[in-house]
Order: structure tokens, then C-alpha cells, then sequence
């Protein structure tokens, strides 16, 4: 049964990404062909600001999950946890904070 669910779920995924990335093509297309740039310097300072803030909350994110699997472990005796979890949150950590601070520091527009 669990295996015709990640078959699913596998399949779901992938429909996802080819997807994001046919989106992603198109956006890009229709860019190219208004005439506009698509990186100008403010838009490259806020992909920096954004960038360099997720990788500050990511690593204070991954640390904090060290020290709770570490304290856990060692004095309140729990379960080792596998690593895919924390790796899986950590990667959505880092990439909601970029994409959330991004879009943030987008709308601020000439505050930044």
C-alpha cells in the first residue's frame, strides 16, 4: 500500500517541478520579449538582502534543531530522529524565508 502511494506522491512531484519550470520558461519569454530587464540593480540588491537574511535565519534555524536533537538525545533520553525530516524542514526553512523576505522587501519598494 505505502508504495502506490509514494509512486503517487513521486509522480505528483514531478508534475509539480515540470510545471514550475514551464511557468518559469514562459515568465521569462514574455520578459525577454517587452523589452524590459530583468535584473536591474535594485532587484539585484533585494535578491542580496533577502538572500543574506534567509541564510542568517536558516543557519540560526538548523542550529536551534541541533541543539534540540542534541539536548534531547543526551538528557531526556529520546529517540534518535532520522535526518530527512530535519533536512527536508531545513530546506523549507531557507527557501520560504528567501522567498517570503524577497517578496517582502519587493513591495517596501524604495525604502531598501
Amino acid at each position: 500500500m505505502t508504495e502506490l502511494i509514494w509512486l503517487f506522491v513521486s509522480i505528483g512531484i514531478g508534475v509539480v517541478i515540470v510545471f514550475l519550470g514551464i511557468v518559469y520558461v514562459i515568465l521569462r519569454l514574455r520578459d525577454k520579449t517587452s523589452g524590459f530587464p530583468a535584473q536591474d540593480e535594485r532587484t539585484q540588491r533585494i535578491s542580496g538582502m533577502a538572500a543574506r537574511y534567509a541564510l542568517h535565519i536558516g543557519l540560526y534555524f538548523m542550529m536551534g534543531v541541533m541543539f534540540v536533537l542534541i539536548i534531547g538525545q543526551e538528557f531526556l533520553d529520546l529517540p534518535d530522529v532520522s535526518a530527512g525530516p530535519v533536512l527536508i524542514a531545513s530546506m523549507l526553512v531557507f527557501s520560504l524565508t528567501y522567498l517570503g523576505l524577497q517578496f517582502y522587501f519587493d513591495r517596501k519598494r524604495d525604502q531598501v
